[in-house]
């Protein structure tokens, strides 16, 4: 087991898988924000923009789960 897979993911606090996108994620947030990215996408938040974004709630509000990985740093150039 390396070391990096102890970590859980920034996003959601799921098992990791690595490094994706410039952030330790979990293959569910790494597809996600590589979907997110390849197309014009337009989440709407049905709260008020403050969801919680964990392993259970994660698929619950697509813009809250956009929004934390962009302010974790996620970006298309750190593949």
């Amino acid at each position: 087991m390396t070391q990096i897979e102890i970590i859980p993911c920034k996003v959601c606090g799921d098992k990791s898988s690595g490094v994706h996108y410039g952030v330790i994620t979990c293959e569910g947030c790494k597809g996600f924000f590589r979907r997110s990215q390849s197309s014009v996408v337009n989440y709407q938040c049905p709260r008020n923009k403050q969801c919680v974004v964990d392993r259970v709630n994660r698929n619950r509000c697509q813009y809250c789960r956009l929004q934390k990985c962009l302010k974790l740093g996620m970006s298309r150039d750190g593949e």
